[in-house]
């Protein structure tokens, strides 16, 4: 998902168009989580950007989306750009337990 998301509505409160977006987020990753893996592969990884737009958007990990759409929003801007990407990843293997 490439999209630009506006952060005003008319008639409606600031923070709830934020909610919105950061709903809608969470429902294109759930959406995408569902999706079968492809064979050889454990589970999906997701590449993320968001920023003011799509040249000053910054990568961040998936759980940090939210408080980059928080950021954009405290700061002023008229809309936020939010890109993740989905891959096929590995599972990574659980660190050695230490000898008792």
């Amino acid at each position: 998902m490439k999209k630009s998301f506006p952060l005003t509505a008319p008639g409606k409160a600031d923070a709830r168009v934020v909610e919105a977006v950061k709903y809608e987020v969470r429902k294109y990753v759930q959406r995408e989580r569902r999706k079968p893996v492809p064979e050889g592969f454990d589970l999906w990884t997701f590449a993320c950007r968001a920023g003011a737009n799509s040249e000053t958007a910054a990568r961040c990990e998936l759980a940090d989306i939210g408080t980059a759409i928080d950021a954009v929003a405290s700061a002023g801007g008229a809309a936020v750009y939010v890109e993740i990407l989905a891959a096929p990843g590995h599972r990574l293997p659980p660190p050695p337990q230490p000898a008792v």
